[in-house]
C-alpha cells in the first residue's frame, strides 16, 4: 500500500526523534551545588528580629549584631513580652511608680523558666531586647528599662534599624543594636 507524503514525513520524523529524550544532569547538578554553597555562606551572619508593622524602629549606625534574647515589644496599644500582651500602653503610662508590676511579674516568670545565672553572669544580668517605635516617649522607655533592671533582665539592648552608610549601601532589616545600661541612655556606634 502506498503512503501519502504526510505519512512518510511523520514516519521519518518518528524515526529521527522518536527515541527517549535525555537531559544532561551534570551541568544542572553543578548549578545547584554552587547555589547551595552560596546560600550557606551568605545566610550565616544575618539575624533578623520579628518585625511588627506597627513599630517603626529608630535608625542607628551600631555594628553590634543582634543576639537571641527575650523580646519586649511596645506597640501603639500594648506592651508585649515574647509576642504576648502583658499590659496596655495606657495603663503602663498612667502608673505613678517607676516600676510596672504586671511587667515585672511577667519578667520574673520568664526568668524562672530559664536556667539560673552563673556567678559570672549575675552582675550583668539576663539579656533583653526592647523593640519600640522611634517616636516612643523617653518616659515610657525609662520606665521599661527600670522595670527590666528591677528583675534579672539588666543586660538591655534596643532594637534599631541599621542606617545606611556610604560604605555599606542601603539599610538592612531590623537588628538589635546599641547595648544600653540599665540606668538608661544608649551607647554604641
Amino acid at each position: 500500500m502506498k503512503q501519502s507524503a504526510r505519512a512518510r514525513r511523520l514516519a521519518r520524523h518518528k524515526r529521527r526523534w522518536g527515541g527517549a529524550s535525555t537531559i544532561n544532569l551534570v551541568s544542572l547538578m553543578d548549578i545547584f551545588t554552587i547555589l547551595v554553597f552560596f546560600l550557606m555562606v551568605n545566610s550565616g551572619d544575618v539575624q533578623v528580629l520579628q518585625s511588627n508593622k506597627q513599630i517603626k524602629l529608630p535608625e542607628s549606625v551600631a555594628e553590634t549584631p543582634p543576639t537571641e534574647t527575650l523580646l519586649i515589644s511596645v506597640t501603639a496599644s500594648d506592651i508585649m513580652v515574647q509576642g504576648r500582651a502583658v499590659t496596655s500602653l495606657a495603663a503602663f503610662t498612667a502608673g505613678d511608680t517607676l516600676i510596672d508590676e504586671p511587667l515585672l511579674a511577667e519578667l520574673r516568670h520568664q526568668a524562672g523558666r530559664r536556667p539560673p545565672l552563673a556567678e559570672a553572669e549575675r552582675p550583668l544580668g539576663r539579656p533583653v531586647t526592647i523593640m519600640g517605635d522611634a517616636a516612643l516617649p523617653y518616659a515610657v522607655l525609662k520606665r521599661l528599662m527600670a522595670t527590666c533592671g528591677a528583675s534579672e533582665y539588666r543586660n538591655i539592648q534596643l532594637a534599631v534599624m541599621k542606617a545606611a552608610t556610604p560604605m555599606s549601601g542601603a539599610a538592612t532589616g531590623p537588628m538589635a543594636g546599641a547595648d544600653a545600661p540599665a540606668a538608661g541612655g544608649a551607647h554604641g556606634g
